[in-house]
C-alpha cells in the first residue's frame, strides 16, 4: 500500500467523506418528501454519479472488457439491493435510525468473510461485534415499535455486509475507480426502465437534490477508496462509523427530527463497539 507523508489530510479526507454519504441520503430523503419515488433516486444517482466520475476515472481500451466481467456484474447486483432498501427506509424514517440499523453491515461482513474468504476471527472482535449487533436492536426496537422502513433498512444492513465481502473479493483482481465506474455503469443501465418510466417533475429545487444527491454520494465513495490506497485500513475503518454522528446531525438540521433515548443508547453503543472492534483488530496485527 501507498503510504502517504500528509496522513493529518487524507483523515481529513476520509472526516469530509463520512459527511458526504448522508448528505447524499439527506438529499434523496428530500426528493422523495418531493414527490421522487426511490426507483429514481437510485437511478438518478448511479447515472449522475457515472457522469461525473466517468472523466476521472482514466479507464483505458483494455479495460473497457473487464466492467462486463461476471465478478464486477456480481459485485454491481449486490450494490443495488443495500442502495434501494436504504433509500425505501429513508421514505418514512429518520435518518439517523437508518444509518443505525444500516451498521448490521460489517457485523454481517465479519461474519460472512470468515465463511467464504476464510479470514480470521476472534473471541474478543467476536464479542465486541455482538454487543454492536445490541446496539442496531436498541435502534430497530424488533416486536416493540419496529416499523416497515426499520425492516428495510436492515435488510439494507445485511446486504451491504454482503457488499462489504464481494468489494474485498474483487479488490485483488481490478484497481478501485474501475470497481466503482463499473459499479455505477451497471447500476444505472439495470434501474434504466424503472427509472425513467418514475421521472417527477424537474423543478429547479428537485434538480438541485438530484446532483447533490449523486455529487455527494459519489465524492464520498470514491474519497474512501483514494484515502484507503494510502492508509492502512485499521485507520480508515473506525473513521465509517462517523457517519451515524453526520446523519444525526443532518436529521436534527434539515428535518428537525432526533432519535429517541434508547434510540441514541444504541447509535452510541454501535460507535463505541465498532471503534473498539477495529482497536483490537489493528492490535492483533501487529
Amino acid at each position: 500500500m501507498q503510504q502517504s507523508p500528509n496522513k493529518f489530510l487524507l483523515i481529513a479526507m476520509i472526516m469530509l467523506a463520512m459527511i458526504c454519504i448522508p448528505l447524499g441520503d439527506t438529499a434523496g430523503k428530500l426528493m422523495m418528501q418531493a414527490g421522487a419515488e426511490p426507483h429514481f433516486v437510485v437511478w438518478s444517482r448511479l447515472l449522475i454519479g457515472a457522469l461525473l466520475l466517468l472523466p476521472i476515472s482514466r479507464i483505458n481500451t483494455r479495460e473497457l472488457p473487464q466492467i462486463l466481467h461476471w465478478r464486477l456484474l456480481l459485485r454491481a447486483g449486490i450494490f443495488l439491493l443495500p442502495l434501494s432498501c436504504i433509500l425505501i427506509a429513508l421514505k418514512t424514517e429518520d435518518i439517523a435510525n437508518v444509518f443505525g440499523a444500516f451498521f448490521l453491515g460489517p457485523i454481517v461482513a465479519y461474519f460472512v468473510a470468515a465463511v467464504v474468504l476464510k479470514e480470521k476471527i476472534t473471541l474478543l472482535r467476536s464479542a465486541l461485534l455482538l454487543i454492536g449487533f445490541g446496539g442496531v436492536l436498541l435502534v430497530v426496537k424488533p416486536g416493540f415499535g419496529m416499523t416497515t422502513g426499520l425492516m428495510f433498512a436492515v435488510a439494507a444492513g445485511i446486504f451491504y455486509g454482503l457488499y462489504m465481502v464481494a468489494n474485498r473479493w474483487v479488490a485483488s483482481y481490478y484497481r478501485p475507480r474501475l470497481i466503482l465506474i463499473s459499479t455505477l455503469l451497471i447500476g444505472s443501465v439495470v434501474m434504466a426502465p424503472f427509472g425513467i418510466t418514475s421521472i417527477p417533475e424537474l423543478t429547479p429545487s428537485m434538480l438541485g437534490l438530484i446532483v447533490l444527491s449523486a455529487a455527494a454520494s459519489a465524492s464520498g465513495n470514491l474519497m474512501i477508496i483514494e484515502a484507503s490506497r494510502r492508509l492502512p485500513a485499521s485507520i480508515v475503518a473506525p473513521f465509517i462509523y462517523t457517519q451515524l454522528l453526520a446523519a444525526t446531525a443532518f436529521g436534527y438540521f434539515v428535518f428537525g427530527t432526533l432519535p429517541d433515548m434508547i434510540s441514541l443508547i444504541g447509535l452510541l453503543v454501535i460507535i463505541a463497539s465498532g471503534y473498539l472492534a477495529f482497536f483490537v483488530a489493528s492490535k492483533e496485527r501487529k
